[in-house]
């Protein structure tokens, strides 16, 4: 019969125990054997839960203390010199260094570049690799793993980044050299893992390869087929499972399906052309197919009928005792447990399914694969509480869909091209040569929390909650006048979160108080739940973006995050095109924008730090999404006059490719991450002719280090030799919301410092 599988679990904790032992180890609160006892503790609680929930094969080394990837350059040895490690394996510190930066006695290190795994909102650390780089087993975590299991009594299955994409994910600042030239130095690595693991009694070894549901070149499936050859003749009694997941594998199915491995796992969820794909070419006889058939990725219940209709079309190709069923990928991007959230109507509660949900619901699949009227009951429920979601009166909003199929292409346009607007808008602000701001949030420290959380249980009034507000704004609009910053913020105060905050606020929305997931580190997010018809009853910030305005005579930024980003950072409905529902996010948000300016505010910015995260992962597919999604942002913002300069924002994402789509936003400044990355954005701006004004951020405040001000003007003086210097603006890479006043403060204070030096410099030129 069929088998029930997983390919990993949340590792954050139900009460996000990962974070506060993480980050109690940072401060140094807890030792290093509290950090790692807690971290088993978690480790244990989640292969208890799957075995619980009967799934046959259930993961190990799926957890990471900060992002898998890390894990694997510290499993190979792959540590740059600037950490100055030099030990038989990587410590705790040094691992933190790759991570966060360090700024201490006798270092001073930049944090790994940062980006976003795939089409997610997970950050992975990016590997950083140099021609001739040594490889070398330097870090004990699989076998640890394999072996806390085993003494447990479950027989796990570990979990590896597989050879091909850890080198496919890396990049070298030598843009000649390809880190792929470095597979047959990083394989023996891996053989010594696969064989011990093999010796230590797995009867599955995974090795994820997600890259191979990108377009790959010839050369790197010849590198794939290469690097499995290898590990196959060192596998032991281990059987080797090549999985992939997020979308089809395209041309790369068959070269997957010929690898000399036991099984080969598909996602069927986001990669339905990988059905496809069986049709057309069959499956091998003398493998498994890790079939995905429940949604990995997103909150909604699985309409079992739909699903146990694919496993049917999966079974012409593959015999059930060949068939692992699992969800299309780690469960690692969704929360823990539904069951959690005691305040959401139970009508809702009804329709979702989190990771543990998931697991049954795949155990549920499993069975019926064998002998569907054992789960008859189950199934029945299923669809009943399916249909009623799909009739609900509460997801369809008429006067919603009317607004949406009437606005079209004029509406979505400023009027005036971009020159016209930048003449208005420079005679309206009267800025300085390299304008200094921030990104929009600023710390938020105990006291912010606690008075939220407070309101939320009660304790305090809204009177008494607001007036906390507004004495932060005060304090912090003085502060930025007094660190001489050119464009305030607000700060973002009354906010926990950038895309929360705006749904609260929107008709359509559902938030838990307990669903974390990951996005990086102990940086854990409650993505809102879109579930019906998007519409903005009511002004969502004009009152504290107005009374910023009203304390000082420099402009104020009003914040709001784009259309995009909501859309990608949510739990988005799945009975009707993303297309339509972002549609319907950007005409809540063009509302915002049009009160916003009728109060007054001359600047707006629009943040869209997601847009390439929704960027379809074959190249083909790109195209349609980009047009929908610039479209989108320009229905927002193009309500907007002339002199009302319109800001975005993004972080985090390679923008070389999507350059023109960038452009087509017609936003008047975009801030930029690009300090973290080695300055190489400044390369797609070096070959695109971009006309409008940007903020190529000039330091990381993802690090907890402090960068001198000599070392911000040198970001900025290196982007001013690609782009006109007054187009240039100077501002940290991201919001500062995390980050501690302590770090703050002396950044912001090099920044300012920074920009009156270069405008200095100019003037002295210019004599």
């Amino acid at each position: 019969m069929a088998r029930s599988h997983n390919l990993g679990y949340p590792r954050i904790g139900k009460r996000r125990e990962l974070k506060r032992a993480t980050e109690g180890y940072w401060s140094g609160k807890i030792s290093t054997e509290d950090l790692l006892g807690q971290v088993a503790t978690i480790r244990e609680t989640n292969w208890k839960t799957q075995r619980d929930a009967g799934i046959d094969l259930i993961p190990c080394n799926d957890f990471s203390l900060y992002d898998q990837v890390l894990d694997t350059v510290a499993l190979a040895g792959a540590v740059p010199d600037r950490y100055h490690w030099s030990e038989d394996a990587v410590d705790l510190d040094t691992y933190f260094a790759m991570a966060r930066g360090a700024q201490r006695e006798g270092l001073d290190v930049t944090a790994l570049e940062m980006t976003k795994w795939f089409d997610t909102n997970y950050h992975y650390l990016v590997p950083e690799l140099v021609p001739g780089q040594t490889f070398r087993l330097a870090s004990t975590k699989p076998f640890d793993e394999l072996d806390h299991a085993s003494s447990l009594g479950i027989h796990a299955k570990p979990v590896l980044i597989g050879p091909v994409s850890f080198l496919l994910l890396s990049k070298s600042r030598d843009e000649r050299f390809d880190p792929l030239s470095l597979l047959d130095a990083l394989v023996p690595v891996y053989r010594e893992v696969v064989s011990r693991l093999a010796e230590m009694g797995a009867e599955w070894i995974q090795l994820d390869e997600p890259c191979f549901v990108q377009d790959r070149s010839g050369d790197e499936r010849a590198a794939l087929t290469r690097a499995y050859g290898d590990l196959a003749a060192h596998r032991g009694a281990a059987k080797l499972l090549v999985q992939t997941y997020f979308d089809s594998v395209g041309d790369s199915y068959r070269t997957l399906a010929a690898l000399p491995v036991q099984g080969v796992g598909l996602d069927f969820v986001r990669g339905p052309r990988n059905l496809d794909l069986l049709n057309s070419f069959g499956f091998p006889s003398d493998k498994v197919l890790a079939a995905g058939i429940v949604d990995g990725r997103n909150v909604w219940l699985n309409d079992m009928e739909r699903s146990l209709g694919l496993s049917e079309q999966i079974g012409k190709h593959v015999s059930s005792d060949r068939l692992f069923l699992n969800p299309s990928c780690s469960l690692l991007h969704v929360p823990y447990d539904v069951h959690l959230e005691q305040d959401l109507d139970p009508r809702l509660v009804e329709w979702l399914a989190f990771a543990e949900q998931k697991l049954a619901e795949v155990v549920t699949l499993a069975q019926a694969a064998t002998d569907r009227e054992s789960v008859s009951g189950v199934l029945q429920a299923n669809a009943e509480a399916v249909q009623r979601r799909r009739q609900s009166e509460r997801v369809h909003r008429s006067e919603v869909k009317d607004r949406v199929a009437a606005a079209g292409e004029q509406e979505a346009n400023r009027g005036i091209e971009y020159v016209e607007r930048r003449e208005a808008q420079h005679h309206a602000l009267e800025l300085p040569l390299f304008p200094t701001t921030t990104i929009g949030s600023f710390p938020q420290t105990p006291e912010v929390r606690r008075n939220r959380n407070r309101l939320q249980k009660g304790e305090i009034t809204q009177g008494e909650h607001d007036r906390f507000i507004s004495e932060e704004i005060q304090k912090l609009v003085a502060l930025q006048e007094e660190m001489g910053i050119d464009v305030l913020v607000h700060g973002e105060f009354e906010r926990s979160d950038m895309v929360e905050y705006f749904g609260e606020r929107m008709d359509g929305f559902a938030f838990t108080r307990h669903g974390w997931v990951q996005s990086y580190g102990t940086r854990y997010i409650r993505p809102p739940i879109i579930f019906g018809d998007v519409a903005r009853p009511q002004a969502m910030t004009v009152r504290w973006s107005t009374y910023a305005q009203s304390l000082t005579d420099k402009p104020v930024k009003g914040m709001l995050t784009g259309p995009v980003t909501i859309l990608n950072w949510s739990f988005v409905r799945d009975d009707q095109t993303r297309a339509v529902t972002c549609k319907q996010i950007a005409l809540a948000i063009r509302d915002e924008v049009r009160d916003l300016e009728n109060a007054g505010i001359r600047i707006i910015q629009v943040d869209e730090p997601a847009l390439r995260e929704g960027l379809p992962l074959h190249h083909g597919d790109r195209q349609e999404y980009l047009n929908w999604a610039v479209m989108c942002f320009r229905l927002a913002t193009a309500v907007a006059s002339p002199a009302t300069q319109v800001h975005t924002h993004m972080c985090y994402s390679e923008f070389d490719d999507i350059i023109e789509a960038i452009a087509a936003l017609d936003a008047d400044v975009i801030s930029i991450e690009n300090s973290r990355s080695n300055l190489e954005l400044l390369d797609t701006f070096r070959r695109f002719d971009y006309k409008q004004e940007i903020g190529p951020g000039v330091y990381d405040i993802h690090s907890p280090r402090v960068p001198t001000s000599d070392e911000m003007r040198g970001n900025l003086s290196a982007a001013s030799d690609v782009l006109d210097r007054g187009q240039l603006w100077m501002n940290p890479d991201c919001g500062l919301k995390t980050r501690r006043w302590e770090e703050v403060l002396p950044a912001l204070r090099n920044m300012v410092a920074a920009a009156r030096e270069l405008r200095e410099t100019e003037v002295a030129l210019s004599r």
